[in-house]
């Protein structure tokens, strides 16, 4: 099965770089899913839906937009033209910054920001999509 990202590809648009959901942010579904499973049994749904979360959440950029899906039954998407991202705003707690997650705030032209949080290894998403930016921009 394709994910959404793949799937929405149009002519000649190329996958540059996936970024991932952190697990970290997903452990106080996982400690509860455990805890619950030991106890009760119920643990099962609670993995589930952290499984989902996982699953289901996709990052990426293309070397002509960025592109970000939520969501299972219901879906949001977040896709915003590379020439159009005028920054990439990178938040990391304490916690993050020794996990390495955070969140990402994508700012394009007319004040439209895209706030995607959770992602794993988020310097390196700003950083790889600097660099195709920068590739893009050089291209033109």
């Amino acid at each position: 099965m394709a994910s959404y990202i793949e799937g929405t590809l149009i002519k000649d648009e190329k996958l540059v770089y996936v970024g991932n959901i952190s697990l970290w942010t997903l452990a106080p579904l996982l400690c509860l899913g455990f805890v619950l499973l030991l106890a009760y049994g119920l643990g099962l749904i609670v993995l589930l839906i952290a499984y989902i979360r996982y699953k289901t959440t996709e990052l990426a950029f293309t070397n002509k937009r960025v592109v970000a899906k939520f969501g299972f039954i219901s879906r949001k998407t977040i896709e915003i033209n590379i020439s159009k991202v005028e920054s990439i705003q990178v938040h990391q707690s304490i916690t993050g910054r020794i996990f390495n997650y955070g969140s990402l705030v994508i700012t394009g032209s007319g004040e439209s920001q895209a706030p995607i949080a959770g992602i794993s290894n988020p310097m390196g998403f700003r950083r790889a999509f600097m660099e195709a930016q920068d590739m893009a921009q050089k291209n033109q």
